[in-house]
C-alpha cells in the first residue's frame, strides 16, 4: 500500500466528482482503451443485454477501432454468450465468465421462484419439469413458444407459460444465434450452458476460474468502485454483501462519500481528480454505467433517472456531459438517411454541441454505413 492510499484510508471523503470520474476511468469512457471486445466485456464484468444491439453501442464507446463484427464472431464461435445472470437480467459475457458467474447469480433466481410469482405453480413437480425442459432444449434450441407446446402435452393442468417461466428460474439458459447478431433478427431460442459449451472448459480462452463471491465483489470494484455494500448489491442482485466486503477490508482501501457512507475500493484502482476532462460520450439502452449503483448520483441526477428509467422497465439511451448524464438520444434510419435525435435535459453550449454532433456523426457512420446521408438533429 502506497503512503498516498494510507493516508486516505478510513474517512476520506470522495465527492460527487471524484466518484465520477473513477466510473468513468474504469469504464473505459474517460478515453476508448485498445482492448479486444473480449477483454472489455470482461472487464466490464459482462453487459446487460436486454436488447440485442445496446452493447454493441456500449462497446463503441468504450473499444478503440470497435469492429461491430467482433461481437457476433464471439458469440457464433461460442467465446461469448447472452445468459441471465446479474439482477435476474439477460447479459451478454465470455464463455469464461458465464461458467464462473452463474453459480452465483442461481440464488437470485432461486428467490425468484419462491416468491410471489411463483405461487401459482403450487402442486407442479418442479424438479420433473425442469428434467423435461433440459432434455427437449438440449435435443435442440427452442423458443418460449414451441416450449410451451411441448410441455403442456405433459402438464396439461398447470399454464404453460408459468412452466417455462418456472424453467428459466431453475436452468443456465443460453439465447443463441442468430438472435444478438449486429444487423441479424431471430427468434430468441434457448438450450442449457452446459449443452452450448460443452463439457469441461468448452469454448472460451483459458480455463474458467472457480465461482467465487469474493471474486466477484472485487471485479465488481475493479469495473464500477469506490463503492458501497448496497451499491454490490444494487448491481448483482445478490444479498449479504455487506460481510463479504468486511471479510474482504484487509485488501481494500476505504472511503467516504459526501453523506458519511463507506465506500470499498482496490487500492490500485484509477481514481482520478475531479478535474480529470471528460469527453462526450453516448451511452446505450440499459447500459450498467447507469444501473449498477444504489446512489446514481456520481453519474445522473434523480431528476434525471426518473426520465431515462420508464415505468416499464426501459432504460433509455444517455449521453454523457463532463461525465455525467446529460441527455437522451436516440437512432433512426428512415429512407436510406440515418438521423441521430438528441434530447438534452440542460442547456448545451456551442462548443459541447459541436462535440456531440461530431461524436454522433462518428456513431451514425458506425451503425448504419450503408445509410445515404447521417444528420444529427437536437431537439433543445
Amino acid at each position: 500500500m502506497t503512503a498516498e492510499t494510507a493516508d486516505r484510508r478510513d474517512g476520506a471523503v470522495l465527492g460527487r466528482r471524484d466518484l465520477n470520474r473513477a466510473l468513468l476511468a474504469r469504464q473505459m469512457l474517460l478515453r476508448r482503451e485498445p482492448v479486444s471486445a473480449l477483454e472489455a466485456i470482461e472487464r466490464l464484468v459482462g453487459m446487460q443485454a436486454q436488447a440485442p444491439n445496446p452493447p454493441y453501442i456500449g462497446l463503441w464507446s468504450r473499444v478503440e477501432g470497435f469492429d461491430f463484427g467482433a461481437v457476433s464472431r464471439l458469440l457464433t464461435e461460442r467465446r461469448a454468450l447472452r445468459i441471465v445472470l446479474m439482477r435476474g437480467t439477460l447479459h451478454l459475457v465470455s464463455a469464461r465468465d458465464a461458467r464462473v458467474l452463474r453459480p452465483l447469480t442461481q440464488g437470485i433466481l432461486d428467490r425468484y421462484l419462491a416468491g410471489p410469482a411463483g405461487r401459482d405453480l403450487d402442486g407442479a413437480d418442479l424438479r420433473a419439469v425442469a428434467d423435461a425442459a433440459r432434455a427437449l432444449l438440449e435435443a435442440e434450441p427452442r423458443s418460449d413458444r414451441e416450449l410451451r407446446v411441448l410441455l403442456a402435452e405433459r402438464w396439461p393442468e398447470h399454464d404453460p407459460a408459468r412452466l417455462v417461466w418456472a424453467v428459466r428460474q431453475m436452468l443456465p439458459l443460453v439465447q443463441v444465434p442468430p438472435r444478438g447478431l449486429w444487423g441479424k433478427a431471430g427468434t430468441a431460442r434457448h438450450t442449457t450452458l452446459d449443452a452450448w459449451l460443452g463439457p469441461g472448459e468448452g469454448p472460451g480462452e483459458g480455463p474458467a476460474a472457480e465461482p467465487s463471491i469474493d471474486e466477484l465483489v472485487l471485479r465488481y470494484l475493479r469495473a464500477f468502485g469506490p463503492a458501497s455494500a448496497q451499491d454490490v448489491q444494487q448491481w448483482s442482485g445478490l444479498q449479504g454483501l455487506r460481510e463479504v466486503l468486511e471479510r474482504l477490508a484487509p485488501e481494500l482501501v476505504r472511503f467516504r462519500d459526501e453523506r458519511g457512507r463507506a465506500l470499498y475500493d482496490l487500492p490500485e484502482a484509477p481514481r482520478p481528480g475531479p478535474d480529470e476532462p471528460a469527453p462526450v460520450r453516448f451511452v446505450p439502452e440499459f447500459d450498467n454505467l447507469t444501473l449498477a449503483h444504489a446512489d446514481r448520483a456520481r453519474i445522473v441526477s434523480e431528476e434525471h433517472r426518473k426520465r431515462i428509467f420508464t415505468v416499464n422497465g426501459i432504460i433509455r439511451a444517455t449521453f454523457l456531459v463532463d461525465g455525467f448524464v446529460h441527455g437522451m438520444w436516440k437512432a433512426e434510419k428512415r429512407r436510406g438517411e440515418a438521423t441521430l435525435r438528441i434530447d438534452p435535459f440542460l442547456p448545451v453550449p456551442a462548443p459541447v454541441r459541436a462535440a456531440l454532433e461530431e461524436e454522433g456523426l462518428r456513431l451514425l457512420a458506425a451503425v448504419h454505413p450503408d445509410a445515404r446521408a447521417h444528420a444529427v438533429e437536437f431537439t433543445g
